[in-house]
């Protein structure tokens, strides 16, 4: 079983800066890839940062040039760096983390933090 477990959530206001943390643990044999998405009330959820195992990264258009994905593999750990920030980025921001067991892949969430952006 694998653990993912995110940090770092809060009340900022706007133009201010706050990052996140997500930590995986567990029976891990390789973790693909880690991501954050968040979901605000009354729309779905979406994926605004995410890193390979290669160090690959994609951000969503949205998030840009404010915010900053990086990752500890030896620690299975990602952060999410957040400037910049608007009162539309308030949302509850998901961890993932994409692992593989040698024979097949999953993907593990984790509980959510809220993030309040105050104008």
């Amino acid at each position: 079983q694998v653990q993912v477990v995110e940090s770092g959530g809060g009340l900022v206001q706007a133009g201010g800066s706050l990052t996140l943390s997500c930590a995986a643990s567990g029976s891990i044999f390789r973790i693909n890839g880690m991501g954050w998405y968040r979901q605000a009330p009354g729309k779905q959820r979406e994926l605004i940062a995410s890193i390979t195992n290669s160090g690959s990264r994609n951000y969503a258009d949205s998030v840009k040039g404010r915010f900053t994905i990086s990752r500890e593999s030896n620690k299975n750990t990602v952060y999410l760096q957040m400037n910049s920030l608007k009162p539309e980025d308030t949302a509850v921001y998901y961890c993932n983390a994409d692992t593989w067991d040698g024979r097949a892949g999953y993907r593990y969430w984790g509980q959510g933090t809220q993030v309040t952006v105050s104008s």
